[in-house]
Parts: structure tokens; sequence; C-alpha cells
């Protein structure tokens, strides 16, 4: 059963639409990641979802129930910001505490409650601090501990790792997978860092211009990808996208030339997409480039490319240079293709 049901979904804000008729659904205990680049509408979703804003028009259902004139307090959701909201002149206890305090639950169930978040996250030994004596990681802990504590039947969380360093974000990816796979409720999580989506996901849903592009496992994303915009959006570094003509010999573009793979009915102008992992920077390749920049990653690593083609990015192993001239060859059957406007794929590799 599903857990949220987005149905039609719209919203404006003044003459700007910026979620465009979304059909979601959010199956009951996974941990589904909202992505895509800023302005793209994923956060305005997810306040439509916790009720912080008004749909225009379209439907959403929680566990078959439609919640659009539902107040926040009445959804039964948890939701977690970027940008921590504790407060400051009270402790962390207090703040686990504060809206089961509200709610007037009884003291001993508070008590029991803050000290089961508590545990959960580590945060006993931080219990009598203030806010402003945490790092962003334990504020960010704290945060996470108070929504807990109401036991909410959906978890909603807007980019609450954008703040933090990057080891702390390794850190926090880590200890929010824990805490869904112990939990086992439902979570909603907005990024627009793909290796989050990666990482924590048991589905993404990717978005751009208020549009969704696709849903699915992580994996089927990265290796199937819908579009020219999913297949660039997933997978790091991005996908390389050269455009090209089928004739009676292959592929053909600017300074290159591919073979066709066995079964594929496409024919005129259409986009070849290759990561850059199933490029091999070697002898002798039919991509040619001049080296731009090199991210080294111990005995390989990326280099980036100036070609005739466009720019590249390839796998090398051993040692490549800055100004080098280097030859690239495709894996083989590593051919992505995609319609020549981007919107539709014709083709993944086999694995």
């Amino acid at each position: 059963m599903s857990a949220v049901e987005l149905k039609a979904l719209k919203k404006s804000f003044g003459s700007n639409l910026i979620v465009k008729g979304v059909d979601l659904n959010v199956v009951k205990g996974e941990f589904l990641v909202m992505v895509g680049p800023s302005g793209c509408g994923k956060s305005t979703l997810l306040r439509l979802i916790a009720g912080l804003e008004h749909a225009d028009a379209g439907d959403i259902v929680f566990d078959g129930r439609r919640v659009n004139e539902l107040p926040p307090r009445d959804r039964d959701v948890g939701m977690v910001f970027q940008s921590y909201a504790l407060y400051p002149h009270m402790t962390v206890r207090e703040n686990l505490a504060f809206g089961l305090t509200l709610r007037g639950m009884p003291r001993a169930e508070i008590e029991g409650r803050v000290k089961e978040a508590a545990q959960m996250l580590e945060l006993q030994p931080l219990l009598e601090r203030k806010p402003k004596e945490l790092s962003g990681g334990q504020r960010q802990r704290v945060a996470m501990g108070r929504a807990i504590c109401r036991r909410p039947a959906l978890f909603l969380f807007d980019e609450p790792l954008s703040n933090l360093d990057t080891a702390l974000r390794v850190q926090m990816r880590g200890e929010l997978a824990t805490l869904h796979r112990r939990l086992g409720t439902t979570m909603i999580y907005v990024t627009h860092d793909q290796v989050e989506a990666m990482t924590l996901a048991t589905r993404v849903a990717v978005f751009n211009g208020g549009v969704l592009q696709q849903l699915g496992p992580p994996l089927e994303l990265y290796h199937r990808p819908a579009n020219r915009f999913v297949a660039t959006f997933i997978g790091s570094p991005s996908m390389n996208v050269l455009p090209a003509t089928r004739d009676a010999e292959g592929f053909r573009g600017a300074g290159f030339s591919l073979p066709v793979p066995a079964g594929l009915d496409a024919s005129g102008d259409v986009l070849l997409g290759l990561r850059p992992q199933d490029l091999l920077i070697a002898g002798d390749g039919p991509l040619k480039g001049t080296v731009t920049s090199v991210e080294r990653l111990g005995f390989d690593g990326y280099a980036y490319l100036s070609s005739e083609a466009g720019p590249l990015a390839a796998r090398f192993e051993g040692n490549i240079e800055v100004g080098q001239a280097v030859a690239v060859k495709p894996v083989t059957d590593a051919l992505h293709v995609f319609s020549a406007d981007g919107a539709k794929a014709l083709r993944h590799p086999t694995f």
C-alpha cells in the first residue's frame, strides 16, 4: 500500500508554475530520495506533503486518505530542515522534549521517548548542552532526534546535510541509513546531491523543471536512464554525450566514428552516451583529445579532455599529464543512445 500518493499535483508562485502535475507513489517503509537541480520543485513538493504549502491542483493522499486540507500538526509528519531549527535557549534534552510537552504528553512518557532517541543517536553525553555548544553534525542529530521523539508515520528531510563538511556528510549518511533500518518508517528525503541519492535511497525520483523525469532504484537510473537529463545528472563524473548521425557505416560525429551495436533500430541524428568509467585512455581509439585537467585517485583516475567532439571525461591508469594528446577507447558494448533531442533513451548497454 502507498504511504503517500501524489495525484496530478500542481503549485505556482505568482505566474511561475513550479510543480507541473506530478504523480508519485511512495511505498510504505521505503526511503525515497527526491533529487534534482536547484529550482526543480523538489523542496516545494516536500512542503506540500508536510502541509506547509497548499496545492493549486491535485491531491495528496496518506494511506488512502486525502489530506489536502489538513493542517501540518494533524498530518503525523516529522520534518528535519537544512537549518536545524533548534531553540538556542534550550538544552538538547529540552529541544527533544519540547514538541511532546506542547502536546500535553505525560512526563514519564516524554522522558522515555527522549531517552530512546538519545540512545539511538548517541546524544546522551550532550543532553545538558545548548545548541551553541554543539558541532554541525551534533545539531543535525538533535534535529533528527526531535522528529524521532514524535514517532511520526512519515519523516521528511529537506537537504539536512548540505551545511555540513564532506567528512560529516559521509558520517551522517551512514547514520541516516542505519536509522531507517532500525525504525522502518517511511522517509522522503530531498537533496540536490546525487551521491546522497545513490547511497541512501531504496528508490530515487529525479526531477527537472517541476516534472518527474524518472523513478526507480538507484542502479536502474544509473544503468538505464530514461533520457539525457537523468543520464547526465546521475553518476559522477557526468556521462559524456556526443552528437552523431547514423549512416551505412556506423555512427559518425565530429572527429570520430563508432560501430552501431547489434539490434539497434535507430537512424538519422542521435546522441551517444558514454560514461567516463567506460572510456579508457589507451594507445589508440576512435576518440582523440588533449588533456586539460586530471583527477588522480591513486593508481588510476579521470582525465578531462578537449576534443573535436566536445568535452570528454575518461578513465586512465598509471600516469598522464595536462597538455598530453591522447586516444580514448570505449569499453565494448558500453554505448547509450538517445534521441536527438535527448528526451528518450533508444538503447542501453547490456549487463
